[in-house]
């Protein structure tokens, strides 16, 4: 199925709105067209392409609630639907936190579709596939990497009025790439809106120099030592705090916001001057939907600025609670970075390590934002201003909260797994253990 338009969904969902006989109705359609192609051992293993939509019916009494979700659209089959969701909805206890729907809002139009995307072929993934494997043959290295393109739509409407619709493409490529003597492994990844921006041969030769690079790693002690951290390697970390900056849970004393006693640290300095994070679903290199999924508009909000938090994030139950605006859950993180190159974080390091990227997190302690995991694809030792060899891989107990109070140097944010993130330069990050994972 193509790509419905703006009208097209209308269309459907005011046909199951106006089939309700609930209190109120909320209908969601969602649908598009998704491809990929996946390799490894310099071989393709799949290739495919999916096409589907899907449309959501939610129909409450009262504080009632019951949901359908079908992927057939005629007239039939929606009111069968929307009969099946009161039916649900008529047996379901109440729910407590139970929210009527928004009237009408006002949204921004974020430019997050591009044709580039929406037309990329099985020719394209295939030559995606060879940009990597023809030059790790070459270099005695072995290639696994996996490109996902998609190019589709999101619309929403209730009984009270509101409409929302979207439209949007991505395409994700990720490359490993190992030595073939097994000592060696590398790793890049880049995600566009626009697939012209894409060049999956320059990403390739990224891994593939680490990997080869990376050959016959050092051991050495774990310990503090400065880190500069490319963004794959911080960016789930401050993904992660980010996404646990509910008001609900500062507020019941589970978060890293909370006081002892009471309160939160909206207003207080908790890093480095130099943190400022943000979220704009209409920034041009990072453009998301301007809605969540309950229809609450998003807009430009700042949630760290020159260190101090100025906002937490508010479901609409928690809002009203509050006596507070609500707040949606942010669509992507920005984060301000400096004016450093990697090449100047390294020469102005006298002791410490390069790490290309972080994996398996997890959380240590949620009230202080502890979280281990382990470094990987590319680790190096730095003396004096240079990279003087790879070292074995380490085991990590680290807090974004810590690492943005111990600021060196940031560098220009890179656009990378849907956010804005700068490499860093950091000082005393806790390494606490070796692996033997290359």
């Amino acid at each position: 199925m193509p790509i419905l338009s703006k009208d097209e969904a209308k269309s459907i969902l005011e046909k199951a709105i106006k089939y309700s006989k609930a209190d109120q109705c909320e209908a969601a359609l969602n649908g598009g067209v998704q491809g990929n192609i996946r390799y490894a051992r310099n071989t393709v293993s799949t290739s495919g392409v999916t096409d589907d939509v899907n449309l959501v019916i939610t129909s409450s009494f009262g504080k009632r609630s019951g949901t359908v979700t079908l992927n057939e659209l005629t007239d039939t089959a929606i009111e069968k639907a929307v009969r099946r969701a009161e039916e649900i909805a008529r047996l379901a206890p109440e729910n407590p936190e139970f929210m009527e729907a928004l009237p009408p809002q006002n949204y921004d139009n974020p430019k997050a579709f591009f044709e580039s995307t929406a037309k990329i072929t099985p020719d394209y993934r295939a030559e995606v596939a060879k940009s990597s494997i023809l030059p790790c043959k070459s270099k005695d290295a072995t290639a696994a990497g996996f490109m996902e393109d998609n190019a589709g739509f999101q619309a929403l409407m209730n009984s009270k009025g509101l409409f929302a619709y979207h439209q949007s493409t991505s395409v994700d490529f990720t490359i490993t790439v190992r030595a073939n003597d097994g000592t060696g492994s590398g790793y890049a990844l880049r995600d566009f809106n626009d697939a012209s921006k894409l060049d999956a041969g320059k990403v390739s030769e990224i891994a593939l120099k680490k990997a080869i690079d990376s050959r016959n790693p050092k051991a050495i002690e774990p310990g503090k030592y400065t880190v500069i951290l490319e963004p794959a390697a911080s960016n789930e970390l401050l993904r992660n705090m980010l996404f646990n900056m509910a008001a609900r849970n500062a507020d019941e004393g589970r978060s890293f916001l909370s006081k002892k006693g009471g309160g939160t640290k909206v207003g207080e300095k908790m890093f480095d001057e130099r943190v400022t994070i943000y979220s704009d679903p209409l920034n041009e290199e990072i453009p998301v939907s301007a809605f969540g999924g309950d229809g609450l508009p998003r807009k430009k909000t700042m949630w760290v600025e020159n260190g101090v938090v100025k906002n937490m994030f508010y479901s609409r139950f928690w809002a009203k609670q509050k006596g507070v605006e609500p707040m949606p859950f942010p669509g992507a993180a920005i984060m301000m970075g400096g004016n450093a190159t990697t090449e100047e974080m390294i020469k102005n390091t006298k002791k410490g390590i390069l790490v290309t990227r972080t994996w398996y997190i997890r959380t240590v302690d949620p009230q202080t934002l502890l979280y281990t995991g382990l470094t990987r694809d590319g680790t190096f030792y730095i003396e004096n201003g240079k990279i003087l060899y790879p070292v074995k891989n380490f085991r990590f107990n680290e807090s974004p909260v810590i690492m943005l109070n111990n600021i060196e140097a940031l560098g220009k944010p890179e656009r990378i797994e849907g956010s804005l993130i700068p490499p860093m330069m950091l000082r005393d990050f806790t390494f606490t253990s070796l692996s033997d994972a290359i």
